[in-house]
């Protein structure tokens, strides 16, 4: 991610498929359970290919990677490549996180991009794919998103701020080959995990 701010090049009428709609996670059918990879596996530092959102192996793996989060405690997001399939799909959800403002539910987009990044902090984060370690990562705090619906491939614009675009930022990082370990000043802003989740 750049921060960079543009319009949309997704669909011109990309403004009118504001936020998710009518879909819901049920949609996609049922999840199994993955494993998650670590780094240094090279999955997580190469980026990942579009997919066709409506194609039965994205609905699949959607459904994947929603079944893996909810087993795993913590998680409020998760990329394809942190199951080992390099592909730009993620799951996320910050529901009763104590730092998020907008909530969007559980949700899950395909070839997704920041169109408007706005409003830089910094932050602590961590990872499931580097288990040990979290860091100090600035990001925008206001964050304008286009992406696609698996299964629908319904174009849709997410407006968000605060926790949750931290965490979008996070998996579209990762579907572009980043770990947060990338984006931190430097030494001094990695830290040891002290709770294990």
């Amino acid at each position: 991610m750049t921060g960079e701010t543009g319009g949309s090049e997704l669909d011109p009428q990309a403004e009118a498929y504001a936020g998710l709609g009518d879909w819901t996670p049920e949609t996609l059918g049922e999840g199994r359970v993955l494993p998650v990879v670590s780094a240094p596996n090279p999955v997580l530092s190469r980026a990942g290919a579009e997919v066709d959102p409506t194609a039965g192996e994205t609905v699949q793996l959607a459904a994947d990677l929603i079944a893996t989060m909810r087993v795993s405690p913590g998680c409020v997001g998760l990329a394809a490549p942190q199951v080992g399939v390099g592909a730009q799909v993620f799951a996320v959800n910050v529901t009763g996180h104590p730092k998020a403002v907008t909530v969007h539910g559980t949700f899950v987009l395909c070839n997704a991009r920041v169109v408007e990044a706005t409003r830089w902090k910094a932050g602590r984060e961590g990872c499931m794919s580097v288990p040990d370690l979290t860091g100090d990562v600035k990001r925008a705090s206001r964050l304008v998103v286009e992406g696609v619906l698996p299964g629908s491939g319904k174009f849709v614009r997410l407006v968000t701020d605060g926790f949750e675009a931290r965490a979008l930022q996070h998996e579209i990082d990762h579907c572009g080959g980043l770990l947060f370990l990338d984006r931190v000043a430097g030494a001094h802003a990695i830290y040891q995990r002290k709770v294990y989740l």
